[in-house]
């Protein structure tokens, strides 16, 4: 019997968002460093309850250090070139890519913290690098183009995002107090990987208006709706990460975001966008053995990262 596997790549055009992820890539692994280093001074003198979150008195000082400032600006250029590459390539592709912040970040925070990795985080980040490293390969060949987000599709991206959004603020309401840095990490990682689906349906429709070009209509509330949600996602996302910041390293917050970040945004990308609707079974199965070995990653990271408060 003879099997037959169909493969079909990346476009060129859908190529050129591989590059552009990368370098968003660095500007992410120096934002963040940058922005826990301000964190970390604001932290030291104002001894919070790291559990309960920042308060609004922190993050007044948090605006008022160099150091998170131009960690926030970096971290604008990262967005920039991730929404840029969001824009010529598949979520699928591009999306996963973060996770060379998490390689760039580890290794400039051993060397600033003077504390070097133990073999069991390196393993951890090797496990998050290896799973991720294979779902992007997947993805680049069996989801050649960037389908076009319809309204029934999008609508429903929406109604999970604003259950999500609910759960998240209820939850941290109620039980901030018994929070570890690990809840704050996976939140961040589920809300960013929200922001990058919502950003890609507004990057999609907004070509479209302007190619047509025509003026928003009545039937272009969707584009709206998703633009306020995009901007609550990221605010709520990025406080869970500056407090993240507050009680762990640099490198396992950006482990839980390059991870749990991309695997939500592709999981959005696969089950309601159709992405890769095309592509073989056998696919599907790696994806998910792919996705377990990262999170895995994270989870080790979590317990054996020599600079995490127990």
């Amino acid at each position: 019997m003879h099997l037959s596997i169909e493969i079909v790549s990346l476009t060129p055009g859908g190529a050129i968002g591989i590059p552009i992820a990368l370098v968003g890539s660095v500007f992410l692994a120096l934002g963040a460093q940058f922005q826990h280093r301000g964190v970390s001074k604001v932290d030291a003198g104002t001894a919070p309850e790291d559990k309960a979150g920042l308060n609004v008195r922190q993050l007044f000082r948090l605006a008022q250090r160099p150091s998170w400032l131009i960690g926030t600006l970096l971290l604008g250029l990262a967005i920039v070139f991730q929404l840029w590459s969001l824009s010529v390539a598949p979520l699928t592709v591009v999306q996963p890519l973060g996770v060379v912040a998490l390689v760039i970040t580890s290794l400039v925070n051993a060397r600033v913290g003077k504390t070097p990795l133990g073999a069991a985080s390196i393993r951890s980040i090797a496990f998050c690098v290896v799973g991720v490293g294979i779902f992007v390969t997947i993805a680049a060949i069996t989801t050649p183009t960037v389908p076009t987000i319809h309204d029934a599709q999008l609508r429903t991206v929406l109604i999970i995002f604003a259950v999500v959004l609910v759960v998240c603020a209820l939850v941290f309401a109620l039980f901030r107090k018994k929070f570890t840095t690990i809840f704050y990490i996976v939140a961040a990682g589920v809300l960013f990987g929200f922001v990058a689906t919502l950003a890609k349906s507004d990057i999609d429709r907004i070509e479209t208006i302007v190619l047509e070009h025509r003026e928003l209509q009545t039937g272009d509330i969707l584009t709206v709706v998703c633009f306020v949600g995009l901007i609550l996602a990221a605010l709520l996302g990025s406080y869970f990460v500056q407090t993240a910041y507050s009680s762990g390293p640099p490198d396992l917050v950006v482990a839980g975001l390059t991870v749990i970040d991309p695997l939500v945004g592709v999981t959005i990308g696969i089950v309601v966008l159709g992405e890769a609707s095309g592509a073989p079974v056998w696919a599907s199965v790696v994806f998910v053995l792919a996705g377990a070995l990262a999170i895995y990653g994270v989870l080790q990271l979590s317990k054996y990262h020599p600079q995490i408060r127990r």
